[in-house]
C-alpha cells in the first residue's frame, strides 16, 4: 500500500520540498512513497520547483484509508483532513511537537533545527542514501527560505552545513543569487488578491482553547504593500470572523530585519502585552522578528497561558 507524504496546510518550500525528498529517500530504499500537497504551492515554491525541473506534486487533502507520512508539521490544524480515519506512519519536522497522536510506534524525527530539509539531509547521511542532484536542489532552496538565507534566528550551525553541503550535490555556485531569485517571487504582491497575501504563508494555532492565526509576507520593502493595507486588514477582518480570537500578518521587512505585525483580535491589550509594544491603529513593528516560529508563537502562547 503507498504511503502518501503530506506537508502543512497552505504548502511552503519547506513542506513541498519536504515532502518530495522523504519520498525520494523512501523509494530509494525499495518502498512506495508518493508525494502531494494540500493545496495550491505558492510563487517561490513554484519557481523553485521549475528551476529544479519538478512539476508539483498531486493536490490532496484528505487521509481517510490512506497511509500517511508527514512533513513539516505534526498539528491536527495543519494535517489534512480526516486523519484519524488514515494512519500515519512516520513524522519528518523541525516545529514544537504538535497534538496528533498514533496507536503504533512510527518514525518520528523532529530536530530544532531551521528546516525540515535539514532534517531530511541528516536522514540521507543516516540511511547511507546519496541525495539526487534535482532533489538537492529544492532541499537547499527550502533551507534559505526558511533561514531567510541565515538571517533567522532559527538558523543553526546544521542548517549552513546542510546548505554547503547541498549546493555541491546540486551544482549551484551562487546560493545568494539563488535566494534574491526566490525573494522576488515570493514578495511580488501585484495584482494579487488580498485574501491570496493572507493565505501566501498562513497557519492557525490553538492557544488555550483559543484559535489564532498567524500569516506571514517577507517582503523586500513594506512599500510594496503601502497601497492595500486597508485591503489586507479587511481580508484579515473576514478570516477572523465570529471563530478566531486573533488574526495576525507578520509582514517582514526581510532587508530592514524586522516585522510590521498588523493585528485584529478581541483583546489587543493582550497581543501587545505579547510582544512588549503599542499597536499604532492596527499595527506595530517589531525590530529583530523574522520567525514566526522562534519568536511569534512563543510569545503569543506565554501570553494565552498555554
Amino acid at each position: 500500500m503507498s504511503v502518501y507524504v503530506f506537508g502543512h496546510k497552505s504548502p511552503d518550500t519547506d513542506s513541498v520540498a519536504a515532502a518530495i525528498a522523504f519520498a525520494a529517500l523512501n523509494k530509494a530504499k525499495g518502498e512506495d512513497y508518493i508525494p502531494v500537497m494540500q493545496g495550491k504551492p505558492n510563487p517561490e515554491t513554484e519557481m523553485v520547483l521549475k528551476r529544479f525541473g519538478f512539476t508539483a506534486p498531486e493536490t490532496m487533502t484528505d487521509a481517510s484509508g490512506k497511509k500517511v507520512a508527514l512533513v513539516d508539521h505534526s498539528d491536527i490544524a495543519q494535517a489534512p483532513d480526516n486523519l484519524s480515519a488514515g494512519e500515519v506512519v512516520a513524522i519528518v519536522d523541525h516545529h514544537k511537537i504538535g497534538d496528533v497522536t498514533t496507536n503504533q510506534p512510527i518514525l518520528f524525527c523532529n530536530m530544532p533545527v531551521g528546516c525540515s530539509c535539514t532534517v531530511m539531509k541528516i536522514l540521507y547521511d543516516l540511511e547511507g542514501v546519496s541525495v539526487d542532484p534535482k532533489v538537492a536542489g529544492i532541499m537547499l532552496s527550502a533551507i534559505l527560505s526558511d533561514t531567510v538565507n541565515f538571517k533567522s534566528p532559527t538558523c543553526t550551525d546544521a542548517d549552513k552545513k546542510a546548505v554547503g553541503e547541498l549546493k555541491v550535490i546540486a551544482g549551484v555556485q551562487d546560493t545568494d543569487g539563488l535566494f534574491m531569485d526566490m525573494l522576488k517571487a515570493k514578495s511580488a504582491v501585484a495584482g494579487v488578491p488580498p485574501m491570496d497575501l493572507l493565505h501566501r504563508d498562513y497557519k492557525d494555532f490553538d492557544m488555550n482553547g483559543k484559535k489564532v492565526g498567524v500569516g506571514q509576507l517577507e517582503l523586500a520593502t513594506l512599500e510594496q504593500v503601502a497601497e492595500m493595507r486597508d485591503a489586507l486588514y479587511e481580508a484579515m477582518k473576514t478570516q477572523k470572523g465570529g471563530e478566531r480570537h486573533s488574526v495576525l500578518l507578520m509582514l517582514t521587512d526581510v532587508v530592514k530585519e524586522g516585522t510590521d505585525l498588523m493585528v485584529i483580535s478581541d483583546d489587543p491589550a493582550l497581543i501587545e502585552k505579547a510582544f512588549g509594544g503599542k499597536l499604532a491603529g492596527n499595527a506595530m513593528w517589531i525590530d529583530g522578528m523574522m520567525s514566526r516560529k522562534k519568536q511569534t508563537i512563543p510569545n503569543l502562547q506565554k501570553a494565552f497561558g498555554c
